[in-house]
């Protein structure tokens, strides 16, 4: 009270650049996104081993999907390799377990930090190629990086593969996926923090100026080559951390899971998910995780109404696979994230949301 006069507060009113770009814009959207975190960290209590290992693959995936969105999303640039990254990094972390016994929970980012430097090696040619070159360069990277997998048997085992050891804490083994999706939880966390507070800092906003108007940036000072080469260690390690994750998780790691194929699969992930978004980075890969087994429980459900439906269901989770990434680039090419953005507004100014 003032005056007689009651003041009341009908906004949020931002007066400053670091108050636009806080990750919690709101108390509620704090108190929510702390809600969701104690949510999760119950799904062990009362969900079964199916559920948990979904949750677990939308983990790890959707922190290597969040890489290659810093890549692409966000500096423009274009990578068809990335599934090789996130082999490297699996590989690298049993690796470094098992030769020289260094803990899992050390070997997880080392091998992050290793996979940065190959990717930055291979992000060299980004400072002089763009668009189809570009993308041609980082498909080369691909296939030489599975050849290496193949032909390196001191590192990876060769066509035997490598054994990658429980994650593991003071003795205590996270060897079931109750106890490992902990591990992961933890994990999506870190890192999808560290994700958000990059793009709101200097260099996360060089990455955008890169990406929206490179010679405007280059006039501006911003070195060109440089952030495009850090863009790349930056999806490199965000790669090499959700492989080193995926490797200790399953126990084993072979060549024959990081084909160019997944590499398209992480770009189906970002596409869906939306470009340029953190949280559509997981959105879109939770959402290509779990559109093929909702396609295999309809191709269960309807097998006795369509003959021939049960045994052609790998093949319809592909052509899912594709049709979603097809449909979302004609009528929703800006992803879930933009979507859930038009459904929250929608809802905070109900009823007057026209």
């Amino acid at each position: 009270m003032s005056g007689g006069h009651t003041t009341m507060r009908c906004g949020e009113f931002r007066t400053s650049y670091r108050a636009d770009t806080t990750i919690f814009p709101t108390p509620m959207s704090r108190r929510v996104a702390l809600g969701a975190v104690v949510l999760a960290a119950s799904f062990p209590l009362w969900l079964n081993a199916y559920y948990l290992n979904l949750l677990i693959q939308i983990g790890y995936y959707g922190i290597a999907a969040l890489g290659l969105n810093i890549l692409v999303g966000f500096t423009g640039q274009i990578s068809l390799g990335h599934a090789a990254f996130f082999g490297f990094g699996a590989f690298c972390s049993a690796w470094l377990n098992n030769r020289f016994g260094l803990p899992v929970v050390l070997a997880v980012p080392l091998a992050g930090l290793l996979t940065t430097a190959v990717g930055m090696f291979v992000g060299i040619p980004a400072g002089r190629l763009k668009g189809l070159y570009l993308a041609i360069a980082t498909l080369a990277s691909q296939f030489i990086l599975e050849d290496f997998f193949a032909r390196a048997e001191w590192f990876t085992g060769g066509s035997a593969g490598a054994l990658a050891q429980p994650f593991t804490l003071f003795g205590f083994a996270f060897n079931n996926d109750q106890r490992f999706f902990y591990v992961v939880l933890v994990a999506v966390i870190v890192m999808y923090l560290a994700g958000a507070n990059l793009l709101r800092s200097r260099d996360g906003r060089a990455y955008v100026a890169v990406r929206d108007h490179y010679l405007s940036a280059e006039i501006m000072g911003i070195n060109l080559t440089k952030y495009r080469i850090l863009a790349f260690g930056s999806a490199s390690f965000y790669a090499g951390v959700g492989g080193a994750l995926y490797g200790h998780y399953l126990g084993f790691v072979s060549a024959e899971g990081f084909t160019i194929l997944l590499s398209i699969q992480f770009l189906g992930m970002i596409i869906i998910g939306g470009l340029g978004s953190v949280m559509g980075s997981l959105l879109g890969t939770a959402f290509m995780v779990l559109l093929p087994e909702v396609m295999e429980a309809s191709a269960q459900g309807l097998g006795g109404v369509i003959p021939g439906l049960k045994d052609s269901v790998a093949y319809l989770k592909q052509m899912a696979i594709g049709l979603a990434i097809i449909l979302f680039l004609i009528f929703e090419p800006q992803g879930l994230a933009h979507r859930w953005k038009l459904t929250k507004a929608y809802w905070k100014l109900y009823p007057f949301s026209y």
